[in-house]
């Protein structure tokens, strides 16, 4: 666990480089804004979130498996996760923030999900 990076993973990397490449430029993680959000676009008043599809239960995905030992204390994580996302999505809307989300497994491919920017 302790191994496990918050920020600079491997899907941010790839999502922060399509949107330069795209043009756009971004701030990152900053700490005034509810749940620090990976990358903000104050130009566009949006904020983007990358999310890991294990830590952060992607419905669907291949990666957002439970794990087979201590189930009751994973679930209960995962729900905390889940939980916390939302307050802090509603928490930005309410300020007038645009949120986007690109999970783990579309952050190979951007034009899933560079064109709801």
């Amino acid at each position: 666990m302790s191994r496990i990076r918050s920020r600079d993973t491997g899907p941010e990397l790839l999502v922060r480089s399509a949107l330069h490449r795209a043009g756009y430029r971004f701030r990152l993680h900053r700490k005034d804004l509810p749940g620090r959000p990976d990358i903000v676009l104050p130009k566009y008043h949006t904020v983007v979130f990358v999310h890991g599809c294990f830590w952060h239960r992607h419905k669907g995905c291949r990666f957002a498996y439970t794990p087979k030992s201590r189930v009751a204390f994973w679930n209960d994580k995962f729900g905390r996760n889940i939980e916390r996302d939302r307050r802090n999505s509603k928490a930005l809307r309410k300020l007038g923030w645009r949120v986007l989300t690109v999970w783990e497994c579309q952050a190979t491919s951007p034009e899933r999900w560079l064109s709801k920017l």
